[in-house]
């Protein structure tokens, strides 16, 4: 493969599973900016705490009341992956990654137009509620699928390295949220912030969108689920890819959820708890939390490439395991750090989010990877969407209880410790995949896809 190769005849199917250069950074480009679409939103919507809770829950528990609203775009997640997903293995990763993100970019918009609880009453959070449950079940297909997409279009060789722009789009988004956010910030006042200011990120969800549907459009679906079609190897319908899902690989669906109960704990905590807890602990400025968390993100989103890239040299399941211990072991000092004022918590954070970093960059190597191509987008889109629900939305009303209950601003510190004793464990009898096909019908790395790729007689595989 390379920069000269030859373009394929749309519709081919390549041989080895690889295509050109040119055709592999589209599929990585319509994949991201998916990501960074619904990265993006949250982002904006956890920045702008404050200015939601005023114009939408006016009250003692507004903020509370904000986040509530946040964690209910979580509770749909799971029905998106029940809709989506299976949907996905019929009919084509592509087709559903289109529907998905331009219902992602219209939510995202519409809230930026609802009018306040001042001017229409109860009706604003009704209408709020309603755009985040739509969210919630858009962003239910969407990361599973766009994972799924980057995945089979990848180099088997290379899937680490292709895979982490994925994640570059996920650091993307929020840090573009973020920085519109402080820009909006330092040039409107507190007043015009509030008013109206805070309107502008989510009005720019819908362009994003667009631009995302676009890319999605130009592209063909990727070579494995073309395979799989031309084989006939594509589940009949709906729910035979659930039942075939649940029945034979039930254990891959375990692991993943355990993995990525450890990730989201991780990753929501840093990405978007951290400014509120930064405010509240050690009295930072809404500006000054930001920008710890903007810095700490950028050399996350510099050197996340070398996370992936290292994955197809040592393999993936070393990645985590250096990653989870390490986070384990660092998270309480790096609160302590990041409980006595602006530079240390700069620093504190950034380390926090460079041990994270071999977690967050692999995941689109390591994921797909776990299910058989027929059942893939399913698998992913469920397991992910199950435990992010569960333990990603919450994460901040969580931490924000365990503070107030005990009195202990490390809570949040021994929350992460909990997850990654979590991830420890189901990340045991995860197969190894770096370099493994992940074409067929047959879980990649596991003793079942060694005898497929020997050309010996199997049974169909039980999950690993």
């Amino acid at each position: 493969m390379g920069a000269s190769q030859a373009e394929p005849t749309p519709g081919a199917i390549p041989q080895d599973g690889e295509v050109s250069t040119s055709v592999l950074r589209r599929a990585v480009g319509a994949s991201m900016i998916g990501n960074a679409t619904e990265w993006y939103d949250y982002g904006v919507y956890a920045y702008l705490v404050a200015e939601l809770s005023h114009n939408f829950f006016p009250g003692k528990y507004s903020t509370l009341a904000t986040l509530l609203v946040y964690a209910v775009s979580f509770v749909l997640r799971p029905l998106g992956g029940i809709i989506w997903g299976p949907l996905g293995d019929r009919i084509g990763r592509n087709k559903v990654m289109s529907m998905t993100i331009i219902l992602m970019a219209l939510g995202t918009f519409f809230v930026g137009v609802i009018p306040s609880y001042a001017s229409i009453g109860i009706w604003a959070p009704v209408l709020l509620v309603f755009l985040r449950v739509v969210q919630g079940f858009s962003t239910g297909g969407e990361y599973g699928g766009a994972a799924t997409f980057m995945a089979e279009y990848a180099p088997d060789t290379k899937r680490g390295f292709w895979g982490s722009f994925l994640e570059f789009g996920t650091l993307a988004g929020f840090s573009g949220g973020l920085i519109i956010t402080l820009i909006l910030r330092s040039a409107l006042s507190d007043a015009a912030m509030t008013s109206w200011g805070w309107r502008i990120p989510f009005l720019i969800g819908l362009p994003l969108g667009l631009v995302g549907l676009y890319l999605r459009t130009r592209m063909e679906d990727t070579p494995v689920f073309r395979e799989l079609q031309e084989k006939e190897e594509v589940e009949s319908g709906a729910g035979t890819a659930l039942r075939d899902l649940f029945r034979d690989y039930w254990r891959p669906i375990m692991r993943l959820f355990g993995l990525v109960v450890a990730l989201n704990i991780a990753d929501y905590t840093l990405l978007t708890y951290m400014p509120t807890y930064m405010q509240q602990t050690i009295g930072l400025t809404a500006q000054n939390a930001e920008i710890v968390v903007l810095i700490g993100q950028l050399v996350m989103m510099a050197l996340i490439w070398i996370a992936g890239s290292l994955s197809d040299r040592v393999g993936r399941k070393p990645m985590w395991w250096f990653s989870l211990i390490g986070v384990f072991v660092v998270v309480i000092p790096c609160f302590w750090l990041i409980g006595r004022g602006f530079g240390w918590a700069m620093l504190g954070f950034t380390v926090m989010g460079l041990i994270f970093l071999p977690q967050l960059g692999t995941i689109s190597a390591t994921f797909p990877a776990m299910f058989p191509a027929h059942v893939r987008y399913a698998g992913m889109a469920i397991s992910y969407n199950v435990a992010t629900a569960a333990f990603g939305g919450t994460v901040a009303v969580v931490d924000e209880a365990l503070v107030k209950a005990t009195g202990n601003d490390l809570m949040p510190a021994f929350y992460m410790m909990a997850a990654m004793v979590v991830g420890m464990i189901a990340l045991i009898k995860v197969p190894e995949t770096k370099g493994r096909s992940i074409r067929g019908r047959h879980v990649p790395g596991t003793h079942a896809e060694e005898e497929r790729r020997l050309g010996m007689p199997h049974a169909e595989p039980a999950g690993g």
